[in-house]
C-alpha cells in the first residue's frame, strides 16, 4: 500500500513540477493546507479522493490515470460489471471503487463507498475539497456531518452538498453502511 501511495504522489509531483509550480503554490491555489499538501506529496500520508479529484481536474488529466498510471480510453461509454471497479482509497474503515475508471474526460466522478461498522464508535473523520458532492445510501444507516450538522440518512435517501464545506460519514447500528458517492 505505502509504494502505491508514492507512485500516486510522484504522478502527482511530476505534473506540479511540468508547469512549474511550487507544492505551496499548488495548495493555496487548491485550497489545501500547504503542510498537509506535502506530506501527501511526499508519500508520507496518503491523498483523499476529494483531493485527487481536485488535483486530476486541475491538470486535466483523468482521476484512474493519476491513480494507476495509465490512460483510460473509453469516450462512448464503459461498463463496470459488479466486483470489478478498482478500489482508489487505501483509508482504514472506508473503501471507495472508482465505477467509471476507464471513462476518458468525466465531469464527475462516481463512487461505490462502503464505511465498514468500525467507524460507528470513531470520530468522524472530517475532511473538505472543493466542488460538490451527492451520496445515496443503497445499505446500512449512515451519519453524515455537513458543516456541523448531523443528518442520519437510511437506504433511499440521499444529500447533495458543497464539498468545501467540513464533512464526514460514518456507518451507524452495528453494520457497514454502503453508498454511491459522486463528486463534481
Amino acid at each position: 500500500m505505502k509504494e502505491h501511495v508514492k507512485e500516486i504522489a510522484s504522478r502527482v509531483k511530476v505534473l506540479r513540477e511540468i508547469e512549474e509550480l511550487s507544492a505551496e503554490a499548488l495548495a493555496k491555489e487548491l485550497g489545501f493546507d500547504p503542510a498537509e499538501y506535502t506530506s501527501w506529496e511526499t508519500g508520507e500520508k496518503d491523498f483523499s479522493v476529494g483531493a485527487l479529484v481536485e488535483i486530476a481536474s486541475r491538470f486535466k488529466v483523468d482521476l484512474s490515470e493519476l491513480i494507476s498510471g495509465k490512460a483510460s480510453k473509453l469516450k462512448t461509454f464503459c461498463v463496470t460489471r459488479s466486483g470489478e471497479a478498482p478500489e482508489v482509497s487505501r483509508r482504514p474503515m472506508y473503501g471507495y471503487w472508482n465505477l467509471a475508471y476507464n471513462f476518458h474526460n468525466k465531469k464527475a466522478e462516481p463512487f461505490l463507498v462502503e464505511a465498514s461498522a468500525e467507524t460507528e464508535a470513531k470520530p468522524i473523520n472530517i475532511n473538505t475539497h472543493p466542488g460538490q458532492e451527492f451520496n445515496y445510501v443503497l445499505e446500512g444507516r449512515l451519519l453524515i456531518s455537513i458543516s456541523g450538522h448531523d443528518i442520519e440518512l437510511n437506504p433511499g435517501d440521499c444529500v447533495y452538498y458543497n464539498s468545501t464545506e467540513p464533512h464526514g460519514m460514518k456507518a451507524l447500528g452495528g453494520k457497514a453502511a454502503r453508498f454511491l458517492a459522486i463528486v463534481f
